[in-house]
Order: structure tokens, then sequence, then C-alpha cells
């Protein structure tokens, strides 16, 4: 049953395009029938429904392709990297079945030596090995080279659909909300597959105050330039009623005539690979011994992603890799679950140590563990939401867990713990960072610290999170929005819920672990520690 909380705690500051949200209601509880009811600011911004995130848009399991080459360990010391790519490229040549799968070249158990780059850029192709722990299948990365040693990846373009353009009508459009009115919904149909664009004008940029962030003494800090941080957002149209259309994913950053409005226009695709993944492998990277804090001659990422729709990393475990998997701009309905990070490699400082970051859109991580992370859970800059972290845990962090530059937006952070969570305006950070995200949601988080901060024209969230407040690294900005804080909240995952009220209870059971069981799963996930 889903019970309805107290709001604790609510900042009624004044921004610029500030959200008001009134005390004696959470902003999402159940109504009679049961189901989630959301209570909108004064503008009409609500928190998003994240659901559609994950393979196949979310509540679809992952396939299990039939093995179409088997490949056994090599000799002691051979270089394996070319017989496991010509594995992959025999299977790539395959006819895909009627689902688009070719197939799986399955690695037995054992260790295999890779000096080069595994590549994947065919659709219906998986690596799979025998198992993620020190006894399953190993592909031990040799050599001094800096690379990724997985590379999943088509070459995607995307071309606006000339004549297609329609500019919004509404004056302003509300995050969180999946209907608005284009000017004309003439040759708009459903089944459609959109832009949604925001365009980032210079006035909301000066009017957030991206352009004037503080010089550094040490880098130069680069300001933003307007066009430089335009959104655009994949969706769908699901229904037409008059002048008004529905998408299959909400809005998540508001569009305001002021700002330059916002556009929607159907788009074709070209490149992007389909049903593939990576599975059951252990990664290691070679390094050199007793320099476990300043090695950074070795391979660095485990496995990277992009130009891929409905893709999937399961059960993968990464030592000593500086970064684990890293889902491109170009990557959507991608799952990456029950992954391991253990042991990294690297200088602990800027632009190393990131297990599991998320660049594209509707990408689901889920039951993840990392320790010695700087950023354990990440998103990159101008990210299109929605997007989901779900029940992962980051022990040993040396830095803080959240978006981590350039606005990202609409981000849901479900049941994590472990470190410090912010989301806030980082200033001049890197290279400046300043805002790093808005409509970011941290739902039933377990924290030492967070900052949730608002940023002028949109807000952060931090619901039924415990941890210390604090006040951020410039902590003159407007408090974000935090309710039931110290005291979690029901439904235990937010995005689990939605996912059940779009689809049912089955949609859940397809996707997920009951929580009942996730001590078990990190348990699990901690053991290999060992090995």
């Amino acid at each position: 049953m889903i019970r309805i909380v107290t709001v604790l705690l609510v900042f009624l500051m004044g921004e610029i395009g500030s959200a008001v949200f009134a005390a004696e209601k959470p902003l999402v509880y159940a109504g009679p029938d049961g189901k989630l009811n959301y209570t909108a600011d004064n503008r009409g911004n609500r928190i998003p429904d994240f659901s559609r995130c994950g393979y196949m848009g979310g509540g679809i399991s992952i396939p299990t392709l039939s093995v179409r080459e088997t490949l056994k360990p090599g000799q002691t010391d051979s270089d394996d990297t070319a017989r496991i790519q010509a594995a992959i490229d025999r299977v790539s040549a395959r006819k895909p079945d009627a689902s688009g799968f070719r197939g799986a070249v399955l690695l037995k158990h054992g260790l295999y030596r890779v000096s080069g780059t595994l590549h994947i850029k065919t659709s219906g192709v998986v690596l799979r090995g025998e198992g993620q722990k020190a006894n399953g299948t190993i592909l031990l990365a040799t050599g001094k080279e800096k690379r990724t040693v997985i590379r999943v990846r088509g070459k995607t373009s995307i071309e606006e659909v000339e004549g297609s353009r329609r500019r919004i009508a509404d004056d302003y459009v509300p995050w969180g909300v999946k209907s608005f009115s284009p000017e004309s919904t003439d040759g708009l149909g459903v089944g459609d597959k959109v832009i949604v664009y925001r365009p980032s004008t210079q006035n909301w940029i000066s009017d957030i105050k991206m352009d004037q962030i503080a010089d550094r003494s040490d880098r130069k800090t680069k300001q933003w330039n307007a066009g430089a941080y335009d959104l655009r957002f994949e969706r769908t149209v699901t229904a037409i009623e008059g002048d008004e259309i529905t998408l299959d994913a909400p809005v998540v950053n508001a569009m305001e005539d002021k700002y330059g409005g916002g556009f929607v226009y159907r788009y074709r695709e070209e490149g992007r690979i389909t049903q593939v993944g990576v599975e059951h492998l252990r990664l290691v990277s070679e390094y050199e011994k007793g320099r476990e804090n300043e090695d950074e001659d070795h391979a660095w990422m485990g496995v990277d992603l992009d130009g891929v729709s409905n893709g999937w990393v399961q059960n993968v475990t990464f030592v000593h890799f500086s970064h684990g998997v890293d889902l491109g701009a170009m990557a959507k309905f991608v799952t990456v679950q029950d992954c391991a990070y253990l042991k990294p490699v690297s200088i602990i400082t800027g632009g190393r140590r990131y297990p599991y970051v998320i660049n594209g859109q509707y990408c689901l991580i889920q039951r993840c563990y990392s320790q010695m992370a700087r950023h354990a859970e990440a998103t990159g800059s101008r990210v299109c939401g929605p997007n989901v972290f779900l029940d992962c845990l980051a022990e040993n962090t040396h830095s803080d867990t959240g978006p981590h530059h350039r606005w990202a937006a609409g981000i849901l952070w479900d049941n994590l713990r472990g470190g410090r969570f912010n989301a806030q305006d980082r200033g001049n950070w890197g290279t400046g960072h300043g805002w790093a995200g808005a409509q970011q949601v941290f739902w039933n988080c377990q924290t030492s610290s967070i900052c949730v901060q608002q940023p002028p024209t949109a807000q952060n969230y931090a619901i039924g999170c415990t941890g210390e407040i604090v006040s951020g690294r410039l902590s003159d900005r407007t408090p974000g929005h935090y309710e039931s804080h110290g005291s979690h909240v029901e439904p235990r995952s937010l995005y689990l819920q939605q996912l059940r009220e779009r689809l049912g209870i089955s949609a859940v059971r397809n996707v997920t672990i009951v929580a009942q069981r996730m001590g078990t799963i990190y348990h699990e996930l901690k053991e290999q520690l060992a090995q």
C-alpha cells in the first residue's frame, strides 16, 4: 500500500521561474485508487514519469540469444584479440532472424588475453562469457595502451524531415507533462518519431548566470554560449487530439516563449544498431603493481556503447579500470544491470574513476556496485532525459554522485546507497561546469550528505533521502525541494511503481528483483572483492 507522506521541508524562495509547492501535500502520493498522483507547482511543473527507461522502453526482459560461435581459452601468453574479433565478425555476417537477432559469441570460462579493442558494429550480436567472478570468463586487457576493451557502436546520423518543424504554441510547457500544442499538427501522425527541440538562447544563459562563471587561476573557464546548450529530446507520438499531441515520455525541461519556446519535428535516423549486448564477463586491466593510485598507462574503459538502441550490459565485472560502462549521447533504451566495478587504478583526480555514466536517453542502470570511485553514478553534459539509476551501491567513494556537469535534464536517482549526493551549481569546477543538472529527482537515497539546489527556470528534488543536508559548493544558491528528509517514503521505488502503473506487475518482474533480495544482491557483488 502506498502511503501519503508528510512534507517536512519545503523552500518557498523566489527565483526566475521558481517552483512553489504546497507544504501540506507531497509531490507524489497515492490517490483513492492506490495509484500515484502528482502535485504540480504554480506553473504546472511536476515530477516526471521515468518508466520508459531501459531496454525496449522498460518492462521487457533482456533476451538470451542463441550461441552461434564458441571459443575456448587460447595458449598461455597468446593474444586472443584477433580470434575473438573474427568470431564476432562471423556472427555479424549472419542473416538476422525475425526478432533482429544474429546470435551470441560464447567465450567458455578461463583466461583470454586482449591487447586491443573488441568491436561490435552490427545489430543482433552479443558477446557472452560464462560468469563475472574469478572462476568465470576473464578478459585480461594486456599492455600499456590507454583504450576501451569492448566497443559497441553504430554510426548514427539524425536528420530533420524537411518541412515538418512546428513551433510549440503554448507560452509555457512545464516539465513532467506529455502533451502540448504545436501551432499545427498537420503532417504529424501517431507513431511518428519526433524531436522535441528546446533552444538555448542568450537571455536564458544570462538569466541563469552561466555567462558569468568565475574564472579560475589555474585553467581557462568556459562560459556557456547560446546555441551550445540546445536540447533535443527523442520522443514518439502516441496520440493526437485536435491541436494537441501526446508523447510516450514527458518533457523534462520547461519551454518558455521568452527563452525561445520550443519546437517539434519528425526525424530520420540511420546507423543505430539494435539488440546488442555484453554479458557474463570479468574484465581485468593489467597495470604496474604498487602504483594503484598512479599508473595510467593501461586499459582505461571496460565497455563503451554509443549509436545503440535497445542494448544491454549485464553481469560484467570491471577490475583495475578507470571507467566501467559509458553510455554515449546516441545510446537509448539501454539497460546496464548487475555489474561490479572493483579496485580501480588511476590518479585520484578529475576525469577518472567513473564506473557508470549516462550521456544518452531512456537508459536504466540498476543493481550495480562500485568501490573507490570518484563519481560512482554520473551523467555528462547536456544529457537529455529521462534516465534512471536504480538500486546501486557505492563504497569508499572519493567524490559525489549526481549530475556531473552542464545541465543534464530529467534524471531519477532511485534508492542509491553510499557517499555524497549533489545536484548543484558546480561553478568553475572543471572548465566551468556550472549548473550540473535540472529536474534531478533523488528518491529514497541513503547518503552521508546531500545537496539539491534550485537552478533558475528549473528545480531539483530530494524525497525520502537520508544524510546531512549541506549547502553545496556555492552556498548562496537557492535550495531545492527537500521532502520527508530522514524518513523513506512509499513507494520504495518511484521507477518501479511508475512502470507497474503503465504496464502491470509482470513488467516489474521482468526487469528487477524484489526489494527483499537487494541485500543479497549487494552481498554477492561484494563477495567478488575477495576473489
